[in-house]
């Protein structure tokens, strides 16, 4: 089983790429890592944590998402909800809701959810977000916990990876066939390499 060690990056789509750069960056302070870009395009990523990134593409054509509330029902096709980032405690809470409120920007209340509490906002571009604080003693990484009143069969095997439940990878790719393709971003490497 491959190990994950977080989410190197959600990619996120903008045509305002610098209203983006001012709330990531100076409203939240994440810093701006990497960029990419050319005429009618461009590629940032800002660092949530040490392991975690979120990006944006800038395309000129792109239209803010529709508002939506946080974790409210639609219709249709539909894949994605809100992000939420982890912040250390219910003071680092309390201070994004302060600066989101000094921004003049939504902000909902402090919302107790058992196992995390909770504020909730909008970028520019309307992507849903939440700033979420574990609440001590109650880890459902250590501890898994369920209540749910109609779990289904596959759901009450628990919370460990099932094995068998896939097919069993019986040609692995040999090391003579794995190769990496290049992409626009190694230009990144050869500037590292021009560093003295």
């Amino acid at each position: 089983m491959p190990r994950c060690t977080g989410i190197n990056h959600l990619a996120m789509a903008t045509s305002d790429m610098d209203a983006t750069v001012r709330f990531w960056r100076d409203l939240l302070g994440m810093r701006l890592v990497a960029g990419l870009g050319h005429p009618g395009y461009r590629h940032y990523f800002f660092e949530i944590s040490a392991h975690d990134m979120i990006a944006f593409f800038e395309w000129p054509d792109v239209a803010p998402l529709p508002e939506k509330d946080h974790g409210v029902p639609v219709k249709g096709p539909y894949g994605f909800d809100h992000v939420s980032f982890e912040v250390a405690s219910d003071d680092d809470l309390w201070e994004v809701k302060d600066r989101l409120e000094a921004a003049e920007m939504w902000v909902s209340e402090i919302i107790d959810h058992g196992f995390i509490h909770s504020v909730y906002t909008f970028d520019p571009n309307h992507i849903a977000i939440e700033f979420s604080a574990p609440v001590a003693d109650v880890n459902v990484r250590e501890r898994p916990a369920m209540h749910d009143s109609h779990p289904s069969e596959i759901t009450l095997e628990g919370s460990e990876p099932q094995p068998g439940k896939w097919p069993p990878v019986t040609t692995p790719t040999p090391d003579t066939d794995k190769q990496i393709y290049p992409g626009e971003g190694r230009i990144f490497r050869k500037e590292d390499e021009r560093r003295p």
